[in-house]
């Protein structure tokens, strides 16, 4: 108990104001103390609690998830890829119900029913089990085909496109005449009813048993005739009936102008040259000469005239439907002749020259010498190929007897034989 004579100390006294302040500050510290604990790293540690573990790795089940999960989707794909396969294989969709279902473009001289006799088995065929490489090459066996593609369209469409040749020339084998390209391939002619005519020259010395690569290699030399006679714009090849390739080393060709056939030797180059030669004198022959049949251009600084003693190649002749269908596309009638050689057309007795209905013959009235002389001449303009050896010697035969013996001394050294046929107008006579 506190004594009553004592004085008491008052809460004023004991805290004094002035001290407020201070206590509230260091309530507040004391506060922020026990924030800095809550947060503090150091808690107390809490209980664990306990897990149950699985056999296999988390890294190892991780894989198996995803290797169940492919093999699910590898399953359903393979599962609408036979449904679909099934349903294409067996849908009415999918099959070609006839020709009209067959495209076909770039048809010329190929008719349509050439390509359908190769498709023709492929109506009512299913479109995903046709052969496309197969029908490719059958198509391409067709003559007249150089290339072809063949695509196929879903539901049950195919389109064909077709490349035709391009036939550059007429070539006689036997008793045909074929149409031929720059690779040697031959093509039949197309039907006369088709009105498709062709300006090309027919080309001798091909061979059906011959492999292509010979003709292909006959049809450059072709070529490079061609081009050289066309290349100074006068298109000498437009004059051209024939070309003979049988000879590489020699080229024939049959040139037709105002005064008839004329078979040239052109040789194995220098072609337009040589024919600019033949241009130039033949007018000039045929005067000089009682018949122009051939000229021979291959030697230097002589021209042989009528060299072909033993004529040309006999072609078998040609049956009346080759001819008509040759004359239809285009091949000039002197190709068309089936030349006779020299001998055949000399063991044909000519008609006597002075010979009318109704008046004696002239021949008995004629002494020995004028029936000598006319024999001559008839032995010369009978044949085909006149067997000339210069130009005196063609000269000396149109000249009388009297005339040839005063000659004969000029001419024997120009009628011997020898292993080339002499020239009969020398170049340095004829040219400027």
């Amino acid at each position: 108990m506190a004594r009553k004579g004592s004085s008491t100390i008052s809460q004023g006294e004991l805290y004094p104001h002035s001290d407020e302040a201070v206590r509230e500050e260091l309530d507040d510290a004391r506060l922020l103390d026990l924030d800095v604990e809550e947060e503090s790293p150091f808690l107390r540690g809490q209980k664990r609690v306990s897990v149950r573990r699985s056999s296999l790795p988390k890294k190892t089940a991780t894989r198996l998830s995803w290797i169940v999960l492919a093999a699910v989707v590898v399953f359903l794909g393979s599962v609408a890829v036979a449904a679909l396969y099934h349903y294409g294989e067996h849908s009415w969709r999918f099959r070609i119900a006839s020709s009209d279902d067959i495209e076909i473009s770039g048809l010329g001289n190929v008719t349509r029913p050439q390509v359908m006799e190769v498709l023709g088995e492929d109506i009512g065929r299913n479109v995903f089990f046709i052969p496309l490489s197969q029908r490719k090459r059958q198509l391409e066996q067709i003559p007249w085909v150089e290339s072809a593609s063949v695509m196929r369209f879903v539901p049950n469409r195919l389109k064909i496109e077709i490349h035709e040749r391009t036939p550059v020339a007429f070539s006689r084998i036997g008793s045909k005449i074929f149409l031929i390209d720059v690779s040697g391939a031959l093509m039949e002619l197309p039907p006369a009813n088709r009105k498709k005519r062709f300006s090309f020259p027919v080309i001798l010395g091909m061979n059906l048993g011959e492999p292509q690569s010979m003709r292909a290699a006959r049809m450059k030399t072709y070529q490079a005739l061609v081009t050289q006679l066309d290349s100074s714009g006068a298109h000498y090849s437009q004059d051209l009936s024939e070309v003979d390739l049988s000879d590489a080393e020699d080229v024939k060709v049959l040139a037709n102008d105002a005064g008839g056939e004329v078979l040239v030797h052109l040789g194995s180059s220098d072609y337009l040259d040589r024919f600019k030669i033949y241009k130039g004198h033949a007018q000039e022959w045929r005067q000089q000469f009682a018949r122009l049949d051939s000229v021979d251009l291959r030697y230097e600084h002589q021209i042989v005239v009528n060299p072909d003693l033993q004529g040309t190649a006999k072609e078998p002749p040609l049956a009346m439907s080759a001819v008509r269908s040759a004359m239809a596309a285009g091949v000039k009638p002197a190709a068309l002749v089936s030349h006779m050689s020299a001998k055949s057309v000399a063991a044909t007795p000519p008609a006597p020259a002075g010979k009318q209905p109704g008046k004696p013959l002239a021949s008995k009235k004629k002494t020995w010498k004028a029936r000598r002389r006319q024999a001559a001449l008839k032995k010369t303009t009978a044949s085909r190929s006149v067997p000339v050896g210069t130009l005196a010697k063609v000269q000396a035969q149109s000249q009388p007897p009297a005339a040839q013996k005063s000659d004969s001394k000029a001419t024997s050294n120009a009628a011997k034989p020898g292993p080339k046929p002499s020239p009969a107008v020398p170049k340095e006579q004829t040219l400027p």
